[in-house]
This record gives C-alpha cells, structure tokens and sequence, in this order.
C-alpha cells in the first residue's frame, strides 16, 4: 500500500533576510523547526535546512535498505550508525552527499559488507529520488 508524508513550510520575508518554520504534518514527532538563508548557508545557529532534512531522510531510508538487504542474505546487523553529509553549494545547488556506514554483523567478513552497502546506497528509495546528484559511500565493520 502507497503511503503519503507531508510537511508544510510558512516563510515570511525575502530569502536573504526572511524566515520560516518547517512543519511536520504527518507524524508530528519533531515539531516546527526553524530555517533561514543563514543556517543553509552558513552555521545553523539551532535553525535546520533543506539539506539537513535530506541528510536525515537518507541516513535513516540507507539504514532500512542495509538492514533489510543483510537479513535477506542471512546475516542480519545488530547495529547500523549511518551519517549523510549533503554538500551546498550556492549558487550551484546540492552538490554531493557522502554517506558513512559502520555496521556491526555477525558472520559478515568486510568485503561482503561493502558489497552490500554499495547495492543498499544504490537501491535505497531515497537515493533513487536523488540520482542527479553524486552519492559517495564510505563502509566499514565495527
């Protein structure tokens, strides 16, 4: 069954001087969040961005599609840390994203697992969504 995630944006004033507030419709667990030009830009000053929002959606979509992809070869993980780093450049966009993955999996020697975290970055719905953009992977056992 197809599900559907919503948030919504309010912004009020001009990109550069202007403000607004993210809100997470379907879920509610995170709450309004602050974003600004500023905090995309340059330092976050406990305001988010669209990057670091992709950063989240990616680290946690990877980490289902490692997951799912090791138990289905009979090694399941007992644990998965996945970072995303989204890179913007103004002007230019999203430029990169850098995903990093240590994993703790009994039975599983290093070669396997980085073979399988290169199939789960590829076959992960949200790296799917954001093919245009170079997605690099770095891999390592606990």
């Amino acid at each position: 069954m197809a599900t559907t995630r919503s948030a919504h944006t309010v912004w009020e004033g001009s990109l550069i001087e202007g403000n607004g507030v993210v809100t997470f419709d379907s879920s509610g667990a995170i709450g309004e969040q602050p974003v600004t030009w500023a905090a995309r830009t340059q330092e976050a000053n406990g305001k988010t961005s669209p990057e670091e929002l992709i950063a989240a959606a990616h680290s946690s979509c990877f980490s289902m599609a490692f997951s799912h992809a090791l138990a289905g070869a009979g090694t399941p993980p007992t644990k998965l840390v996945t970072s995303a780093d989204v890179t913007f450049q103004p002007g230019e966009g999203i430029t990169g994203i850098h995903l990093t993955v240590e994993g703790t999996v009994p039975g599983l020697d290093e070669d396997a697992f980085l073979a399988a975290a290169e199939q789960a970055k590829v076959n992960c719905p949200v790296s799917q969504a954001l093919k245009a953009v170079p997605i690099t992977l770095s891999a390592k056992l606990a």
